[in-house]
């Protein structure tokens, strides 16, 4: 939602703080059980005071999908032109995908569960971006087939299974622990990629491929 005219610094900070505020109650109660009232009481703002900053309820669910899906496409867009193979795409991708998950737990609950309860132009809206990440991660599983790193199968069931290795991991994921995003990333990849080609993949090289765009100066 843009600023309104005239409103400064001060406006979005306080606007960002109740985005954060929201999807800590929507992950923990829920959205439908999670009421304007309570929320302004954890924000310190009365219901039409609150409504100034969010304009709606609904409003503060597009922002939480937003702050999920908006830096996720920029990676997938910014990874698919890469000069690399789509293996190596892929697991850069991973890396992106696991390191939301690890910086934003609250809203990727959110984002999983309460995506439904949006309505109207905001849910085929936020449908039609869902769909553009995973078209980028289809892409790039049937240009890793075409390379012959992988064997041919069906691309959706590929991707399928790609996005739900990844997604689910913030139903148990906890800060702090053992594996961070990194570990998750590259174990991910070897099991999938491992799978997907029947053991002959090369990991080392995917492995290889992905430090070196890591380490490689930005363009």
């Amino acid at each position: 939602m843009p600023r309104p005219p005239g409103h400064g610094p001060a406006y979005e900070v306080k606007r960002q703080e109740i985005i954060d505020t929201a999807a800590e109650l929507f992950a923990r109660k829920g959205y439908s059980a999670t009421g304007i009232v309570e929320l302004g009481d954890k924000v310190g703002l009365a219901k039409g005071a609150l409504y100034y900053y969010i304009g709606s309820k609904e409003n503060l669910l597009v922002e939480i999908q937003e702050r999920v899906l908006n830096p996720l496409i920029d990676a997938a867009a910014r990874i698919s032109e890469y000069d690399a193979p789509a293996l190596v795409k892929l697991r850069l991708l991973s890396g992106e995908l696991l390191s939301m998950i690890f910086a934003r737990l609250d809203h990727i609950w959110v984002y999983e569960h309460d995506y439904r309860q949006l309505t109207g132009k905001n849910r085929t809206r936020m449908l039609e971006r869902r769909q553009t990440f995973e078209g980028v991660v289809r892409a790039l599983l049937t240009a890793a087939m075409d390379e012959g790193s992988i064997r041919g199968s069906d691309p959706t069931l590929a991707t399928l299974q790609f996005l739900n290795l990844h997604n689910h991991t913030y139903q148990w994921v906890k800060p702090g622990q053992k594996w961070d995003a990194e570990f998750l990333s590259a174990t991910y990849c070897a099991t999938l990629f491992g799978g997907f080609a029947g053991g002959t993949c090369d990991l080392a090289a995917v492995e290889a491929g992905v430090a070196a765009y890591r380490t490689a100066p930005a363009a």
